[in-house]
């Protein structure tokens, strides 16, 4: 099966979050031969109970490939042109597993060992995964974390801390506001001052940015509403003591409720080879991992562009390039090592 098959095949797969089994299932029976053939151990290690990670060591595993296997809803097949593969996941991760997967064979091929394969679940959402691969290292000295950054090796990506806001109100005629509170202005007006207090800025990583995801709220147009709720993003550059200080201090001023739901930090990170470079606004799985696999560096085919779209896609010139570019980093990483920061 060749790289553009097995990229189809993969996407064909609906892995959404929490529901990984079947691609899981498909990569193992793929992989198996590859491992038998240089003696290697496919491993199935489990984050939880029908979610399993995927380990592939040749040989002492000093540089170690890993993606996601996981993607966002909804689940869409594939289609091919001749320039494109589309479909869910082609570029956010299923493409980056295909080329990862091809790297390693041809890194076999040529005599090269000591890496290894990783593929885990639950990127999309709590990053399950990769916190189980972190409680058991296995001697990585180097980790190249697949995503679509268009074949260009991140400098850094930024970090992530969601709220859900929750406004509690009391329920009136809305002839008698003066009888009742509305949870909803009482929402609007902790949004108005979050959004416009000030957010860190990195000089590598930019600024800092906020996106209030969702609001809901309210009974009727003629019913003061008892309660709404918000779910607010921030994407930090920084440390995030002051943006966390400020959210509870608008939180306690308009009475709302304030639950952290997520935090991933901004992280930093190294040249390589050549490689262009380019910086990420996205998070990624690199924090979950907390080191514990090595030296991170991000790089991968795709557009985050177009990843979680409608139009998700992958250019098979970047496909095919996403895998010599592999394979020259774990070569390079491999006899080496990486250069000073």
């Amino acid at each position: 099966m060749n790289l553009f098959e097995l990229t189809r095949a993969l996407v064909d797969i609906d892995s959404t979050t929490g529901h990984e089994k079947s691609v899981a299932d498909y990569l193992f029976a793929h992989l198996l031969p590859l491992a038998a053939k240089y003696g290697a151990h496919l491993d199935r290690q489990s984050a939880e109970p029908g979610r399993d990670n995927l380990f592939l060591p040749f040989g002492d595993p000093h540089v170690t490939l890993s993606t996601h296997m996981d993607t966002v809803p909804p689940f869409f097949s594939s289609r091919e042109d001749s320039t494109h593969i589309h479909g869910r996941g082609s570029c956010d991760a299923k493409g980056i597993i295909a080329a990862m997967i091809t790297a390693a064979e041809s890194l076999l091929a040529g005599g090269t060992r000591n890496f290894a394969l990783l593929f885990v679940v639950g990127e999309e959402r709590s990053s399950i995964g990769a916190i189980t691969a972190a409680a058991s290292p296995r001697g990585s000295r180097f980790l190249i974390n697949g995503e679509p950054t268009e074949n260009q090796l991140a400098l850094g990506s930024k970090g992530a801390l969601r709220y859900e806001l929750v406004s509690r109100g009391k329920l009136a005629h809305s002839a008698y506001p003066q009888l009742g509170h509305s949870a909803i202005h009482s929402l609007l007006d902790a949004l108005q001052e979050i959004r416009a207090f000030p957010l860190p800025s990195d000089p590598v990583l930019g600024p800092s940015t906020l996106n209030v995801g969702t609001i809901s709220g309210g009974r009727a147009p003629n019913v003061i509403a008892d309660e709404a709720r918000s779910e607010i993003m921030f994407r930090l550059v920084g440390d995030p003591a002051s943006t966390r200080a400020a959210v509870a201090r608008i939180a306690a001023t308009f009475k709302i409720e304030a639950r952290e739901v997520l935090f991933c930090p901004a992280v930093h990170l190294s040249p390589l080879l050549d490689l262009p470079t380019t910086v990420v606004a996205f998070t990624t799985d690199i924090p979950s991992f907390d080191g514990s696999w090595g030296q991170p560096f991000l790089i991968g085919p795709g557009s985050i562009h177009v990843a979680h779209t409608a139009e998700e896609r992958i250019p098979k010139s970047e496909l095919t390039s996403a895998v010599d570019i592999y394979a020259r980093m774990v070569r390079q990483l491999l006899t080496t090592g990486a250069p000073p920061a």
